[in-house]
């Protein structure tokens, strides 16, 4: 139920954003611009929007969000469950997963930090 519900969420979004960009180009360019923006994407001088903004709400563009959200749904955690098994990249770019780092009965301890 809870991929119906994201399938339908995305598909409305993305059709709603390509008729948007269809019927009003340069607001859309202001608003894909902002969002460039929150996520820093346009501070890298070699990428202009002229590369990245027409994919936005393209029909590979919903196939990724699509993916994503529902991975994502695999990743949560609640209070009092089990911890999910989340795949994560090693520092030789091998996805493995969470469990696999688990070693006999010994506690798996995750530390995360950020340099910046």
């Amino acid at each position: 139920l809870q991929k119906i519900l994201i399938f339908l969420h995305v598909t409305m979004c993305a059709a709603v954003g390509k008729t948007l960009l269809i019927l009003f180009p340069k607001a859309m360019k202001r608003y894909i611009l902002k969002q460039g923006e929150r996520s820093r994407m346009n501070e890298n001088p070699k990428f202009e929007y002229e590369n990245w903004g027409p994919t936005f709400f393209s029909f590979n563009y919903f196939l990724f969000v699509l993916k994503v959200k529902w991975k994502r749904l695999e990743d949560e955690a609640y209070e009092g469950h089990s911890a999910p098994n989340t795949p994560v990249v090693t520092f030789n770019g091998e996805v493995r997963h969470l469990f696999n780092f688990m070693q006999d009965n010994r506690p798996l301890i995750l530390n995360f930090g950020s340099c910046t």
